[in-house]
């Protein structure tokens, strides 16, 4: 059979593609030039208002002492290697807020508290636009942060970054600085420009990002996010006004589902790669395994079927057919336009499940 050398192939193989996963990376995204009903009870309102943690500003040691307990250090496993961030406390009912970045394609997330304490937690929501996301604990008495008025800052305020760069062991790291512009906007940066982000000189490294800005009251300002790698010191914060109506948007919408399980795993299908073996088309997924008993199987899908279209959603490669079964979970019935035998389009219907106990 034409497409029996899909299965030889040993490079850019995919185990079974049976889930979403989150994240990629949990270091800081580098741009342009850059190697690029749940409120905190004493923090901010629904409507937005403050609600003041501390009328004198505080020493930097009472603010880190203040803020320690509502920073996490956030340790991501991924398929191709670990990464850390940071995050904070957003509830007393285990809402953590970091970044997008941080967790994007995490296989396996892990929070490691100030007193010690490690648990794992689980991915709730995201605003990839943003670069924020949610990351849900079943934790007891958790420290909300305080969030503060980001419009009330102003150039060349005192500020504070606490988060864990570098993953270094002993607690995090903290870097002091100042305001240094308001309303910067990000040209470049890989999920579109990010704009309304405060700059600052406090030093930002990779294992910062998702964590706190704080002003010199205890209020986290903003939420790190990246740094300029030419220059000295450029780096900048997600506004805590935009963070939290994104933070309460994600909160009301609840926990994304798990995504549906179709039970395929395969090769990308690139026009080198058709070019090479002779496929009829250039773009797609190349089934290469089938799990016994799942959705594909039930299907009729078979061995070096390539998969180029989900229901209305044209899948180029795996990427695009994990995306869609994130997007679609359990119960949903999926239209499967396959290419089989060199030149016949075959279209089958599929039940999504959950992915099996292993």
């Amino acid at each position: 059979m034409l497409f029996r050398t899909l299965r030889e192939i040993k490079f850019v193989v995919l185990p079974a593609l049976t889930a979403v996963l989150l994240a990629c990376s949990g270091s800081d995204v580098v741009v342009s030039d850059l190697l690029a009903g749940h409120t905190p009870a004493d923090a901010v309102s629904r409507d937005g208002s403050v609600t003041p943690s501390n009328t004198d500003a505080l020493s930097t040691p009472d603010l880190v002492e203040l803020l320690k307990p509502s920073v996490v250090q956030i340790a991501v496993n991924f398929d191709r290697g670990r990464g850390v961030g940071t995050g904070v406390v957003l509830d007393t009912d285990g809402l953590i807020l970091t970044n997008w970045h941080v967790v994007e394609d995490a296989k396996m997330i892990t929070v490691a508290f100030d007193d010690g304490s490690i648990v794992e937690g689980e991915f709730f929501r995201r605003d990839p636009q943003l670069d924020l996301a949610i990351v849900r604990v079943d934790h007891a008495g958790l420290k909300p942060a305080i969030f503060g008025d980001s419009e009330e800052l102003k150039i060349g305020e005192d500020v504070v970054a606490i988060g864990h760069a570098l993953g270094l062991r002993g607690g995090p790291t903290v870097s002091k600085g100042v305001v240094s512009a308001l309303d910067r906007t990000l040209v470049g940066h890989p999920r579109g420009d990010l704009t309304g982000l405060i700059q600052t000189d406090a030093a930002i490294n990779e294992g910062n990002s998702g964590g706190p800005l704080v002003n010199m009251f205890g209020e986290v300002v903003g939420i790190n996010t990246a740094k300029i790698n030419i220059g000295d010191r450029i780096g900048f914060a997600i506004n805590m006004n935009d963070a939290k109506t994104a933070a309460y948007s994600l909160i009301a919408q609840g926990p994304v589902p798990p995504p549906g399980f179709l039970g395929v795993g395969g090769i990308d299908v690139t026009r080198a790669l058709a070019w090479a073996i002779g496929l009829p088309v250039g773009e797609g997924f190349g089934v290469t395994s089938i799990e016994p008993g799942s959705p594909a199987e039930e299907a009729g899908i078979e061995l070096d079927d390539i998969i180029v279209q989900l229901n209305e959603t044209v899948i180029a490669d795996g990427e695009d057919l994990t995306e869609f079964l994130g997007e679609h979970p359990s119960g949903s019935n999926v239209k499967i336009v396959v290419v089989r035998d060199a030149r016949l389009l075959v279209s089958l219907q599929a039940g999504l499940t959950d992915e099996p106990d292993r």
